[in-house]
């Protein structure tokens, strides 16, 4: 292992078997189960038991992290994120594979862990720090610093069977951070607590990684967190590692691919123009610093790009576009821009300054129309995007605020030009 290396993974996998019950058996069912069991055993054709199924949560694993690094694990739900973490937590055993940890580990992997309910916050500080192995005097000196950062004060002799989630969260981190281990292992359990709290915790994370040198994994669905805490980042899919690498990039390539159901960056890609006898929508793209993306800081300015075509006849041409959230809520629908038109190839634009959103994933849907009441075309969920926050405290920024728009930060179109020909 290379002295710098303090986790190290070699070919892990982790096999499950799972059951399936059988609503009921008859007395002819068991039988003959019986009967192929015993004619498997004497060298016949082996049997199938239909009621289990091995289920692989992980496979053919492999990475390193060096000491210092925040590295996030990201994936969709059922990818094996939190199973990898409980293997290199050591609470569970892989099945194959090799894993070699350097130093204390400190996991916090879902509420409650690490505590036992019938001891109060104060005895399971110090046990969590035996666990660690801590010396009592090590714990005794961080035991105010943990009391401050969690809060729970006027709880300390409470057992915590009698915390809320909350509660058993901001212990639970308290004690994981400031006992200084060498590894720090974080599963989503800070969506837990309150916002003010996940903002103190993130700070920490960040406090732990840079000021100490300590290691830390982070196992987030919020991109935005992961791009912005992590240097970088490993992005699982059915139980494989499929990206590794910086994590603003892992986080675009995570993001670009679960959006592709609602649609695109760019479109049309592989679906088909959309078409009247007189209106033709060609394309459409989302560019952030001219460069096309689906991954959008909150502090840039967006640009919506498309094209189309008169095909015949001279007249008015109104667009407009849809905006709606990941909910499919509708958020807010540009003033109609109207141009006399005849036939040809037109580019448009419609340009949303910096800190116009707020984070989340968005679509986008396109309407062509002539005479401005009657719709022509009509492309929904032409694109897709993700907002992520950079650092800007949301106070610091306008933008649409529980799905209202603010008049102040209108939205700028460029003008309908002329655009090169389409095939």
């Amino acid at each position: 292992m290379n002295p710098e290396t303090v986790i190290s993974v070699d070919n892990l996998a982790k096999r499950y078997v799972l059951g399936h019950a059988v609503p009921y058996t008859t007395l002819r069912d068991t039988l003959g189960q019986g009967a192929r069991r015993l004619w498997s055993r004497l060298g016949g054709a082996p049997t199938v038991d239909s009621s289990r199924e091995e289920f692989w949560a992980l496979r053919d694993v492999n990475f390193s992290i060096n000491r210092g690094e925040v590295v996030g694990i990201i994936g969709r739900n059922g990818a094996g994120k939190s199973t990898l973490l409980k293997v290199l937590s050591r609470i569970t055993e892989p099945t194959r594979g090799r894993v070699g940890l350097r130093g204390r580990v400190a996991s916090l992997l879902e509420v409650g862990t690490g505590f036992h309910p019938e001891l109060t916050g104060r005895e399971n500080i110090y046990l969590n720090g035996a666990i660690l192995g801590m010396m009592r005097a090590e714990i005794t000196r961080k035991f105010d610093e943990i009391v401050a950062f969690a809060e729970v004060e006027r709880f300390l002799d409470t057992p915590v069977k009698h915390y809320s989630s909350g509660m058993y969260v901001r212990l639970a981190f308290a004690v994981a951070a400031h006992l200084e281990p060498e590894i720090l292992i974080i599963d989503e359990v800070l969506a837990v607590g309150d916002s003010a709290f996940q903002k103190k915790c993130l700070g920490k994370i960040g406090e732990v990684a840079r000021g100490e040198g300590r290691t830390v994994l982070f196992v987030s669905h919020n991109m935005g967190v992961v791009a912005n805490l992590c240097s970088r980042a490993l992005l699982l899919d059915a139980g494989r590692v499929v990206r590794d690498g910086p994590a603003n990039q892992v986080v675009s390539a995570h993001i670009s691919t679960n959006t592709k159901s609602a649609g695109a960056v760019e479109w049309p890609g592989t679906d088909a123009s959309v078409t009247s006898e007189r209106l033709r929508l060609v394309s459409a793209r989302l560019l952030v610093a001219g460069q096309v993306t689906g991954d959008v800081p909150i502090d840039q300015e967006v640009t919506l790009e498309y094209e189309f075509e008169v095909r015949a006849g001279r007249g008015s041409v109104t667009s407009s576009i849809h905006l709606f959230d990941k909910q499919g809520v509708w958020v807010l629908c540009s003033g109609p821009a109207s141009a006399e038109l005849g036939p040809g190839f037109f580019r448009h634009q419609v340009r949303f300054p910096a800190n116009f959103f707020n984070d989340g994933l968005y679509t986008l849907s396109l309407i062509l129309l002539t005479n401005v009441t009657q719709i022509q075309v009509h492309k929904r969920d032409a694109i897709s995007f993700s907002v992520f926050e950079t650092g800007v405290g949301r106070e610091e920024y306008g933008g649409i605020i529980h799905g209202c728009v603010r008049p102040v930060l209108p939205w700028q179109t460029g003008p309908v030009s002329p655009a090169p020909p389409h095939a």
